[in-house]
């Protein structure tokens, strides 16, 4: 009971810190919690620890209150949230990913919405976490999409709507109208639209941002199903490009494994160990992808199954083998 009468005189004198104008002296605030001067000392402090308390002096008289709403204390961001967000656009904006502006608006509002003296708090600590972090971008293909069509695809997706817009498909002279079910939107280097040919029983396909032109709004609706799952058909594919799947078996040597635990292949991997070796299985499309990357893994990582990814994995060396 004294444990649960602490906390209530805790919460009652934040809340009589939170709704006075004018601020409250020591004495007043040991007067709201019915106690004395010490403990009203003692829980100031530990509110100063949570809340931006602000202290004047009146007619030679400290007197507290707490600034802002209380809600506002717990949706304020600090600074490593504001260099992690500075340090994602920034890398965004280096890949050349679509959504980059949208990032960096965002850290902009974020920052505009702060004031003047929480700008002055955060400052010190943001500056060196915003110099001394970076957002690793691979290797991988220039592709800057254009903005717009990214707020026309969001734009549909939000009104249930189909998607218009030409489209030039790698190897096409001239690009070729298209309209789509906007199924999803997966950003990366390359930002990819998941659409779906409206009125015909064939699976959703990507389509590249940077390869689209004159995206527009549709008239006619277009809504995924209740039970699409984005991630599900993502996991379809070891990457982006989309096949039939297969039942792939990888064999970690010895000297890989503690890698090998570590390590995720593909969403719905299993691990089991055999022996002094790692085997993991999982189930998917992409078999190009795969073998290009087990290249990454210097003969540490063995192929059990299935054939086709053998076969591919041996074109893959040959064509290695011609580049030397």
């Amino acid at each position: 009971m004294a444990r649960m009468a602490r906390l209530d005189r805790l919460l009652t004198l934040v809340g009589a810190l939170n709704d006075t104008a004018e601020g409250l002296t020591l004495d007043e605030m040991a007067e709201a919690i019915g106690s004395d001067r010490r403990t009203a000392e003692r829980l100031r402090d530990v509110i100063r620890l949570h809340f931006e308390l602000e202290e004047e002096l009146v007619d030679r008289r400290k007197r507290f209150r707490i600034r802002g709403t209380l809600r506002r204390v717990y949706t304020r961001p600090n600074a490593a949230e504001l260099a992690a967000l500075q340090a994602a656009a920034e890398g965004a904006r280096r890949a050349g990913a679509t959504h980059a502006p949208l990032l960096e608006t965002l850290g902009a509002k974020v920052r505009a919405a702060l004031d003047d003296r929480e700008k002055r708090r955060l400052d010190p600590d943001l500056e060196p976490l915003a110099r001394l972090q970076r957002q690793f971008v691979p290797a991988g293909p220039l592709a800057t999409g254009d903005p717009a069509s990214l707020t026309q695809v969001q734009g549909a997706i939000m009104a249930g709507q189909c998607l218009e817009f030409d489209y030039l498909r790698e190897g096409w002279e001239e690009p070729r109208w298209r309209r789509v079910i906007p199924m999803g939107l997966i950003h990366g280097p390359v930002t990819y639209l998941i659409g779906q040919m409206p009125g015909r029983d064939q699976p959703p396909v990507p389509y590249r941002l940077d390869r689209m032109s004159d995206a527009r709004i549709g008239n006619e609706p277009g809504c995924p199903a209740e039970d699409w799952d984005l991630d599900a058909w993502m996991a379809g594919s070891f990457g982006i490009w989309r096949e039939e799947g297969h039942d792939v078996v990888l064999r970690v040597s010895p000297g890989a494994m503690a890698r090998g635990r570590a390590w995720r292949f593909h969403p719905g991997q299993v691990v089991e160990q055999d022996g002094d070796e790692l085997v993991v299985r999982f189930h998917a499309g992409g078999l190009r992808e795969i073998a290009d990357h087990l290249f990454t893994w210097g003969g540490e990582v063995r192929i059990e199954a299935p054939e086709e990814l053998r076969a591919v994995m041996r074109d893959r060396l040959v064509a290695a083998a011609a580049s030397v």
